[in-house]
């Protein structure tokens, strides 16, 4: 049995910036020499599949799952309700597993913040928050404010928090 890796969620509202932080940050990790894997759960059903392919095709002919896979990549689809630490054993390589979302979650995160919303995570799991320039962290919070902007900053973070050296004040 592998070791799991460490697991970040990046949270906060519909629309407060979540995936642009980590399309932002990712590439800062890998020059950092962290492999990360990003899980996202989406409150709707998604289109697991392009339209046109023929996994598409049999899906919608009623198999089971599906997968397509090449010299380096693959794609399973699956007709099956999972969560996300299920996930997990499928990136025992990475260093870290990032998720968006999951701000009901006990998961440590990173809550994103527009400059007029108020937190919805539990303050006990929010290591730091993004915010706009020149926006502060929200009143009595723990985590420090990093502007959504400071890509490095955070690419810091997350490194510290991935190697095990991240420490709550």
């Amino acid at each position: 049995m592998s070791k799991m890796p460490p697991v970040l969620a990046v949270s906060g509202f519909k629309n407060s910036g979540k995936t642009t932080l980590i399309a932002r940050v990712l590439p800062l990790l890998a020059d950092r020499g962290l492999k990360v894997a990003v899980i996202k759960r989406d409150g709707h059903r998604f289109e697991a599949d392009v339209q046109d392919t023929d996994t598409r095709r049999f899906l919608q002919a009623g198999a089971r799952g599906t997968a397509v896979f090449d010299d380096e990549k693959y794609m399973l689809v699956k007709r099956e309700s999972i969560s996300e630490d299920r996930l997990f054993d499928a990136f025992s390589d990475a260093d870290l597993i990032l998720l968006e979302g999951f701000k009901a979650s006990s998961w440590s995160k990173i809550e994103v913040l527009r400059g007029d919303s108020e937190p919805v995570c539990d303050p006990a799991t929010v290591i730091a928050f993004a915010l706009p320039e020149g926006v502060g962290a929200p009143q009595g919070a723990r985590a420090p404010a990093i502007s959504r902007d400071d890509c490095a900053a955070f690419a810091d973070l997350i490194c510290a928090y991935a190697r095990g050296a991240y420490k709550e004040d």
